[in-house]
């Protein structure tokens, strides 16, 4: 079964893609137009020109899966990095429930090496 464990990587496409593509179309255009491999194990962000659907395509050890979201009167807020950002699986929930990714910031993780 295909899950977004904690550890996926998940690239966001930067530029908004026809939603006719298909799973082979838009596994053509992961390898063609961002350099990487369609059948890592990651999951690939698009979404349309209107910014209301998102589609998420990963491969599972034998096949793929594509997830589609539509939202009925809301927008998607893409974040306005230049390249292919990587999210984390918590950003990735973040942009499908509509927050706003690029302005929310978390403590950074601290690793301390003793106690006082």
């Amino acid at each position: 079964m295909f899950r977004l464990d904690e550890d996926l990587k998940v690239y966001l496409h930067r530029a908004p893609v026809d939603f006719r593509l298909n799973i082979n179309g838009l596994a053509a255009l992961v390898q063609h137009a961002l350099g990487l491999d369609p059948f890592a194990a990651c999951v690939y962000v698009f979404s349309n020109r209107r910014r209301d659907r998102v589609k998420i395509l990963g491969w599972d050890r034998n096949g793929f899966w594509l997830l589609l979201k539509r939202l009925e009167q809301d927008r998607f807020i893409w974040p306005s990095e230049e390249e292919v950002p990587t999210l984390t699986v918590e950003q990735l929930h973040w942009l499908l429930e509509g927050i706003d990714i690029g302005v929310v910031r978390r403590h950074p993780r601290r690793v301390y090496e003793r106690v006082g």
